[in-house]
């Protein structure tokens, strides 16, 4: 073989090595990087905290009854419908809970004020929290697909079937129960708090926050993560659900929110729906995040208490054991199992009922 044939040989296997390089490094990698990113939120189990655990008795006269269903993969998810005996229902009110503080009992507050004006409540855990089967939440359009199952399942249950149905989520719970129309349109009415129109715009804000300006150039194989994952339901989105529906929708966000940023959310369906009967709007200035269903007295309250409690325990991180005996000596369950803001949620009880 010619010296020129041996170089022309080198230069096509060193070409060769330098694709297979370049793909490593802008597809390979970026993909291995967006999947471990991704695993390392969705791939965990959430457990409600102990000692921040709503019970039954908290709630003067709210039943609870459990009940079990199947994910669309198979997976065992655990809900309870509530109720109050003595109030005649008139509809049922789904709760789909928010992402990282476990499942459903978080909000069982908010299903004893529904439970009160006339609504039986279901409410349940998604995959990957609390009560339910599931090493991770998936995904986050694995929601949407919990939610639906949910539906699907109420559809079937005697004494719930022939109810008209209504939403209520929020954060993530407020993703689901907008996105879910896509599948849904029967729905009657939809209360979407602080949530966001699809998986990746709450990815891109969270993301943002942890890498910066790379977060965009991760997007496609974060996009593609989730196809593979949550298949059909990676796609849904509260914009197409809303235009698939003819339900009513109430959409409430703070301008203040960090955690789901409201031109995530809010702003989006004010632009296409601001001036459309069926939708009402609330826009808050200073009630961020977890706390735009509180009312004032709470959120001031619970300001002062993780304040004493950061000054009782200084720099040491305490034990968990420290937590549960600190939070039962000290924290007003009174004013924390009682802390909805009222005037909201009276506005959406008015809403549903203006849906029925």
């Amino acid at each position: 073989m010619s010296i020129q044939k041996k170089t022309k040989k080198k230069i096509i296997i060193a070409s060769i090595v330098m694709t297979i390089l370049i793909l490593i490094i802008f597809l390979v990698a970026p993909f291995t990087i967006g999947a471990i990113l991704y695993n390392s939120v969705f791939h965990v189990r959430y457990e409600t905290k102990e000692y921040w655990k709503f019970h039954l008795e908290d709630f003067d006269g709210l039943k609870a009854d459990r009940h079990e269903f199947t994910s669309n993969n198979g997976i065992k998810l655990v809900g309870y419908r509530y109720y109050v005996d003595c109030v005649d229902t008139q509809g049922l009110v789904v709760i789909s809970h928010g992402l990282g503080g476990g499942g459903h009992n978080s909000y069982m507050d908010v299903a004893y004020y529904f439970a009160k004006h006339g609504y039986d409540v279901f409410a349940y855990d998604a995959t990957g929290n609390d009560e339910s089967e599931g090493n991770g939440v998936n995904g986050i359009p694995q929601g949407v697909a919990d939610l639906s199952c949910a539906i699907d399942y109420l559809q079937r249950v005697d004494e719930l079937k022939d109810l008209p149905i209504m939403l209520w989520g929020h954060s993530w719970g407020g993703y689901c129960v907008s996105a879910v129309l896509n599948y849904h349109p029967e729905v009657k009415a939809v209360a979407a708090i602080a949530g966001f129109n699809r998986s990746g715009d709450l990815i891109r804000a969270q993301g943002q926050e942890m890498v910066g300006g790379l977060i965009d150039f991760m997007m496609p194989y974060v996009n593609s993560i989730e196809r593979i994952k949550c298949g059909k339901y990676s796609s849904a989105n509260a914009l197409n659900g809303f235009s698939n529906s003819k339900c009513g929708v109430l959409i409430a966000h703070s301008s203040d929110d960090t955690t789901v940023p409201i031109e995530y959310g809010y702003d989006i369906y004010y632009k296409h729906y601001a001036s459309d009967e069926r939708f009402e709007f609330i826009r808050y200035e200073n009630k961020r995040h977890m706390n735009i269903v509180h009312s004032d007295e709470y959120i001031n309250y619970m300001d002062r208490f993780y304040e004493d409690f950061s000054n009782y325990f200084g720099e040491r991180t305490p034990s968990l054991e420290e937590r549960i005996e600190y939070v039962e000596k000290h924290l007003d369950r009174e004013i924390y199992c009682n802390g909805l803001d009222n005037e909201l949620f009276d506005r959406i009880v008015t809403f549903y009922n203006s849906n029925l």
